[in-house]
């Protein structure tokens, strides 16, 4: 495992690979998700829906979620872990379904896989043109001012606010979509966004989407609640050779396996929710989940 310091790990890009290694992925290429826990299921889900049947492995790394509390190092540490544990189960591409790794290791990440790597911030980032754009994240991801670098990168002069949300992670964890408690922690994160009058609002975490009820309540009709796994499935998509197959409802996961390194049985019966069927589970232990990390 290699743990290499950088700056700035999102100038660690697809830009290291080529058009034509991008696409060099065969049709049934395995992709590799991850995340801390369910929030990576909305890019799965996505996934699933627009290619039917795609061979992928999922990560819930359950026994650490949070991951958007830890320090710098221990999310390095544990993305160069699960992105290693997933280049040996046969993976030819990395799908990095959490901001906060993103945000923070994707040069770990790209330098542990030697595979492309492909994360939700420069995704969504070149779809954005407003001036005015607001960010809803994990602690770790708004203080890295991740967001904030690809969105300017984009467009000078963007004005970006990113706040941290660490509520939001253990509340979608434990099924809880909409609460007085969850409600009232939801207005002060949004704030200082409406506020300034931003006219995007950029939900900067896999799990958030799933409180996108809630937010829409809460937001103007005319400011725009963006779900960075859209773009990000559009970005897989494009590495792969075009499938003739249409969308579907409802993910087909005939071809993904998903695992956890937590409680199997309760993970399952959680992704289900989400998913519309529950996904048989198998527990996994990786090294430094074992020794505490």
């Amino acid at each position: 495992m290699t743990l290499s310091p950088s700056t700035d790990p999102l100038s660690h890009s697809l830009q290291r690979f080529s058009t034509a290694e991008l696409h060099a992925l065969g049709s049934q290429a395995r992709l590799g998700l991850f995340d801390s826990g369910l929030g990576g299921l909305t890019v799965l889900r996505r996934l699933l829906c627009r290619r039917p049947g795609h061979p992928c492995i999922y990560v819930g790394d359950t026994a650490r979620v949070p991951y958007g509390v830890r320090s710098r190092q221990e999310i390095r540490t544990i993305a160069a872990e699960v992105v290693s544990w997933l280049r040996s189960q046969g993976a030819e591409a990395i799908v990095m379904a959490c901001n906060t790794t993103n945000a923070l290791a994707l040069d770990v990440a790209q330098t542990e896989a030697g595979v492309p790597v492909l994360g939700l911030i420069d995704a969504v980032a070149r779809q954005i043109h407003q001036r005015r754009v607001g960010v809803l994240a994990t602690p770790a991801t708004a203080a890295s001012g991740a967001y904030a670098r690809a969105l300017r990168a984009q467009r000078e002069g963007m004005q970006v606010i990113e706040v941290g949300c660490p509520a939001f992670v253990p509340a979608v964890e434990r099924h809880e979509l909409d609460s007085p408690a969850l409600r009232q922690a939801a207005a002060d994160y949004l704030e200082p966004l409406l506020d300034a009058r931003v006219q995007t609002i950029v939900l900067g975490c896999s799990h958030f989407p799933l409180l996108q009820p809630l937010l829409r309540q809460l937001v103007p009709a005319d400011v725009q609640l963006i779900d960075p796994a859209d773009s990000l499935v559009s970005l897989v998509l494009s590495m792969l050779p075009s499938d003739q197959r249409p969308a579907a409802i409802q993910p087909d996961l005939s071809a993904c396996e998903v695992v956890c390194t937590g409680d199997a049985s309760a993970f399952s019966r959680s992704a289900g929710r989400w998913l519309g069927c529950a996904p048989q589970v198998s527990a996994i232990s990786l090294q430094s989940e074992a020794q505490g990390l």
